[in-house]
């Protein structure tokens, strides 16, 4: 399929997709909504099947490259479902302990795009990680919409606790320095947020990418350096960050919130429309330099 750009779409159909791929509205009141699209032939359903993912033009680093060793892995999370199966890659050619990096899928489970993300890190001298949000319901199904529906049943307390799990154990594999950084997308980046609350020093660092803000009151509970970064079209998201801005400035934390012209929520996500290229290029460049400069100095007294 010809590759789509968000420019190809009004923006009020991308802001209907958007709330259909949270679970604000369902998929009928989507298919309703855009039936005002659909002209020229153009079926609401056809314009559904645009704006979806298409996995083969997420992969940036193939599942083979020479450069990279991956293998599935299942941590225990006892205070969670019991356990959570991921996606563990470090570079082939490791020697030494490396900085290690959590990766926190959007809400859908552990998808094409995110085992991708989790293989570019391990190419540039990372351990990553990237667990399965799903795996108390049998993983990621192959498929975003029905890995959505699944994410909706899934006890998200409980979901969290593994992701807290996941992140202890990778800072404590062999391969890792214990220096620890996350990165996350959508649900993920809020994970990533919650995750700076609860691990304290215990993260290193932490890039979310459109997520959801703590409280003020949790904000003041981080240490990590966060590095936050949003589309100037996602109002929802972009209206928690000012207080975010504040509450992490009176708690003396490095930060830094970048707002990316024109973008829209998910704009790092490849495998959509809503990929905005050079946005997401410079804000992964930008989560790169900020992980060598927190995770790989050794901090002096």
């Amino acid at each position: 399929m010809e590759r789509r750009k968000a420019s190809d779409f009004p923006q009020e159909l991308l802001n209907l997709f958007d709330k259909y791929v949270h679970g604000r509205i369902s998929r009928r009141d989507f298919m309703d909504g855009a039936q005002k699209f659909a002209v020229g032939g153009v079926t609401a359903a056809a314009l559904l099947e645009m704006l979806k993912p298409n996995y083969a033009w997420a992969i940036q680093v193939q599942k083979d490259d020479p450069r990279i060793k991956a293998e599935t892995a299942t941590v225990p999370s006892p205070d969670g479902n019991g356990s959570i199966k991921g996606y563990f890659v470090k570079p082939a050619n490791a020697t030494g302990k490396l900085p290690a990096v959590l990766v926190v899928h959007e809400n859908r489970g552990l998808n094409p795009y995110i085992e991708d993300v989790a293989r570019r890190l391990a190419t540039v001298n990372f351990v990553a990680f990237a667990p399965d949000g799903l795996t108390s319901l049998g993983g990621y199904p192959g498929d975003d919409e029905k890995g959505g529906q699944l994410f909706g049943q899934v006890n998200n307390a409980k979901m969290r606790e593994d992701f807290l799990a996941a992140a202890k154990w990778l800072k404590a594999r062999a391969e890792s320095s214990g220096k620890l950084g996350a990165v996350g997308f959508c649900f993920g980046g809020s994970v990533v947020n919650q995750l700076a609350v609860r691990l304290g020093a215990d993260l290193g660092a932490a890039a979310p990418f459109y997520g959801g803000q703590p409280s003020a009151e949790d904000a003041a509970k981080i240490k990590a350096p966060v590095q936050a970064h949003y589309g100037e079209l996602d109002e929802r998201i972009n209206a928690g960050w000012p207080a975010f801005d504040k509450a992490l400035t009176a708690a003396n934390v490095p930060h830094e919130g970048h707002i990316y012209p024109k973008a829209n929520h998910g704009f790092h996500n490849d495998t959509t429309p809503r990929y905005d290229e050079a946005a997401a290029k410079l804000a992964w460049q930008r989560t790169l330099d900020w992980f060598n400069k927190y995770l790989r100095t050794t901090a002096t007294n």
